[in-house]
């Protein structure tokens, strides 16, 4: 692959800042942006070794600034629009910002890759998007049903994207992430997920909370598999105006997930239970098998390879 360059978009978050490394270890140049307001920049510091920090340029703004993004848009491959607000309960608790953000936001990104020109924009988009639809596996041909703000303002970004995709020359991807996980997820947060929040308090041999009866099912990722899949919808040809599944395709509960971590630290845990959360999904799984067919797509690293490293990564810093 020639070497390109890449604007990323919430580059100094969890997701973003993996999509960053990569990009530089493969020997692209990169322009973050980030308003810090859940990113840090301490997320691209291991990125300073100079060979590799002349290759990264980071940007303090916001999606919402039109000008700041035509003007960095400029000169780039492919934009990685990763900046969002992500939490289904903050959305709920503030549907406007939640909309300026995680909508016109995306529209901004759009306009912005028009205007300079650049080949493809790869769309995080979210399994909130299903909602409540009983079907399991997920498949991207579902009617989408979401149940909260944040997966209404997804689909719609998936059909900004595509009109574009279909109206400018400019190529669009969208990824419906499931349920992410690995280092640099922010445990701290109470809109985190589950499984930074779950390895933080079963290490500290604190009580985990359970909101329902855990019996919840989720398809968890290892961030890396979802770094792959935004590298294979960057560059892959003949899929602009897809969406693509993002997952690996297994089915956890959150009882089983506990179990998995417990067992991975050599920690015993201790449970709570709460009452469920309003605009949580009760069940989702995903069918992958779109994203391995057109995109190559292939989760190498599995749920309990994933903890693993997590752990690893947490018990080191």
């Amino acid at each position: 692959m020639r070497p390109m360059k890449a604007l990323v978009t919430g580059g100094a978050g969890f997701i973003g800042s993996h999509i960053a490394h990569r990009l530089v270890e493969d020997g692209h140049g990169v322009v973050v942006i980030d308003n810090l307001f859940t990113g840090k920049r301490e997320n691209l510091e291991p990125l300073r070794p100079s060979s590799r920090a002349e290759r990264i340029r980071f940007v303090e703004g916001d999606v919402r600034d039109p000008s700041l993004l035509d003007s960095e848009a400029k000169g780039c491959d492919v934009i990685f629009h990763q900046a969002a607000i992500v939490s289904v309960p903050y959305s709920v608790e503030h549907p406007e910002e939640s909309h300026a953000v995680n909508i016109l936001g995306t529209l901004n990104v759009l306009q912005a890759a028009r205007r300079a020109g650049v080949r493809r924009v790869v769309f995080a988009s979210s399994a909130a998007i299903y909602g409540e639809e009983p079907t399991l596996p997920k498949v991207e041909a579902m009617r989408p049903e979401p149940i909260s703000p944040y997966g209404v303002e997804k689909i719609t970004g998936e059909h900004y994207l595509a009109t574009w995709s279909k109206l400018f020359a400019v190529e669009t991807v969208a990824l419906r992430y499931f349920n992410v996980f690995g280092p640099r997820q922010n445990p701290s947060s109470p809109y985190s997920g589950v499984i930074s929040i779950f390895v933080d308090r079963i290490l500290a041999e604190k009580p985990i909370t359970f909101y329902g009866d855990g019996s919840q099912v989720r398809d968890f990722v290892y961030v890396a598999n979802v770094v792959d899949a935004n590298i294979l919808a960057a560059t892959r040809r003949g899929v602009s105006g897809r969406v693509y599944n993002i997952a690996c395709g297994t089915r956890t509960t959150l009882l089983e997930l506990a179990d998995l971590i417990g067992k991975a630290s050599g920690k015993s845990v201790e449970r709570a239970f709460g009452e469920p959360r309003t605009g949580d999904i009760r069940e989702s799984l995903a069918d992958i098998s779109r994203a391995r067919a057109e995109l190559g797509y292939e989760p190498k690293i599995g749920v309990a390879e994933g903890l693993g490293r997590l752990i690893e990564y947490v018990r080191t810093k």
